[in-house]
């Protein structure tokens, strides 16, 4: 009961702080949304150059420290890493192009219901439907292998990068891009974006928030405790909408979405897809990059290198919709996954039968 109750009062603050990061200037229906704000800081870092979607998001910095302060409190700081780097980061890339196709993570999936796009209606069972293939690969044994523990400066990669971005933000370089239009320019004042981002990574941290683990433990063990932190999101976002006179209900004329509903559906089962091999949602990455996990500071760089490859490419959708290029960057990203998928379940198989003779020969 306890968990649960720590998972639920997890959802209701960061619900609130997201309904408070939109009255404070961050764009409608975009309290948190990991990915965007990982696109933000690639387009902050001169990574890409749509000027529309620059600027370097405190929140990301913060949910980094706040894992990082929290996981070395209670001890649970644990470098680790070297579990298929490479897969690991084509797979943050992937599920970026995903994110970018529907034009928001996971977490903004919830925000976007909340704040009554339909839109959103049709992207959740592609994101149920890609973590639904992701269990099937689960069940028969998908394996990146097994991490293993790393010195301490490789854990402290995460927090100390977040840190010089911090440094980069409030001292503004003229290298630093900073959008003077569009989704970039509109945030909450940086020190209460950063506090935000600290409490919530604080709290995703204790309580081990993950939307794909959410949809995966429902359907493989029928547990739907991490299910109702997100459940207490919405409830807390629609009120606040409601409140606030924020509540647009419809599918046209959504902040910083489109109509396109088959690629809504199919651009967000690539990022569940993409999130149950890696392990964890793009939330859930940065958490564990955190608390030291070197595999999950891979997946979040794969991510950023997606957000750069598809606005340097024109592939990222807009609120005209999905260009060509997008479209055919979904197929892909679909065969790849399929790929990366049933070749380590062949290696995990291969590896279990090597396992096995040694033990009958020692």
């Amino acid at each position: 009961m306890r968990d649960k109750l720590l998972i639920i009062a997890a959802g209701i603050i960061t619900g609130l702080l997201a309904v408070i990061l939109v009255w404070q200037g961050n764009p409608a229906n975009m309290g948190f949304c990991i990915a965007c704000f990982l696109r933000d800081v690639a387009g902050g870092l001169g990574l890409h150059r749509a000027a529309v979607v620059q600027y370097l998001r405190p929140e990301i910095m913060g949910l980094v420290l706040g894992a990082f302060i929290v996981a070395l409190l209670s001890r649970e700081f644990k470098p680790s890493g070297g579990s298929s780097p490479a897969l690991r980061f084509i797979l943050g890339m992937l599920m970026m192009a995903g994110a970018l196709i529907f034009l928001g993570c996971p977490l903004r999936l919830i925000l976007r219901l909340a704040g009554g796009d339909w839109n959103a209606l049709v992207a959740l069972p592609g994101y149920v439907f890609g973590i639904y293939i992701g269990t099937i690969f689960l069940k028969k044994g998908f394996s990146l292998g097994r991490s293993q523990p790393q010195p301490a400066l490789n854990g402290l990669a995460a927090p100390f990068f977040s840190l010089f971005l911090l440094v980069l933000l409030f001292a503004a370089p003229a290298f630093i891009f900073f959008s003077e239009e569009g989704p970039g320019s509109m945030h909450a004042p940086a020190a209460i974006a950063l506090i935000a981002g600290l409490l919530v990574g604080i709290l995703a941290q204790r309580s081990r928030l993950c939307t794909m683990g959410a949809i995966r433990d429902l359907i493989l063990f029928k547990d739907y405790q991490l299910f109702l932190g997100f459940a207490a999101i919405f409830v807390v976002v629609l009120l606040g909408n409601l409140l606030t006179g924020r509540f647009n209900p419809g599918f046209v004329d959504q902040p910083v979405a489109h109509t396109d509903g088959i690629w809504n559906f199919l651009g967000m089962t690539v990022v569940g897809l993409a999130a149950t091999l890696a392990g964890g949602c793009p939330l859930r990455q940065l958490i564990l990059s955190g608390e030291g996990n070197g595999d999950a500071l891979i997946t979040v760089l794969g991510a950023v290198t997606g957000a750069a490859f598809m606005h340097n490419f024109g592939l990222a959708a807009s609120g005209s919709g999905v260009t060509p290029g997008g479209q055919w960057t979904v197929i892909i990203a679909l065969v790849l996954l399929l790929i990366i998928g049933s070749a380590n379940i062949r290696a995990a198989v291969r590896a279990k039968v090597s396992q096995d003779a040694n033990v009958r020969a020692g």
